[in-house]
């Protein structure tokens, strides 16, 4: 069973609800709490695959399932995917997919998706277009991880 991890740094300029929203923007949290490592505060939500049903829906609104598949393609390692999104961006319910803290401002947001399948993952969030348009399309609930 795939699980999926949230996790973005509350830097101290930044309010702790503002990062949880644009956490719960993207995901629907199973769970989420604070952690503090090394001084620093981070918010870490889990979930499994169906708490990414908003990401899902924000992928289709946004007309990024092109740019999105090749984001999540880029991140796929043995155990799963890991991407980075725009913390700020997130904040205001849109998507943008980064390399890594260094290209937001406040820091990313780190999307992991832990599971034995990342190709079915990828080919359900973000399934292959033509002429802009997903050649299938399935609920996150159908999904496999």
């Amino acid at each position: 069973m795939a699980r999926v991890v949230v996790e973005a740094e509350v830097k101290p300029t930044e309010e702790e609800e503002k990062v949880r929203k644009a956490i719960e923007a993207i995901v629907e949290p199973k769970e989420l709490q604070r952690e503090e490592r090394g001084g620093r505060k981070f918010l870490v939500a889990t979930s499994d695959l169906r708490g990414l049903a908003r990401l899902h829906s924000l992928l289709r609104a946004e007309r990024i399932l092109d740019a999105a598949r090749g984001a999540l393609k880029g991140g796929v390692y043995e155990g799963g995917i890991i991407v980075y999104l725009h913390k700020q961006a997130a904040y205001v319910g849109k998507v943008s997919f980064v390399s890594g803290d260094h290209e937001s401002p406040l820091g990313a947001i780190r999307l992991s998706i832990e599971t034995r399948s990342p190709h079915a993952v990828i080919d359900c969030l973000a399934p292959p277009t033509s002429r802009g348009r997903p050649l299938w399309d399935r609920r996150m609930e159908e999904c496999e991880g």
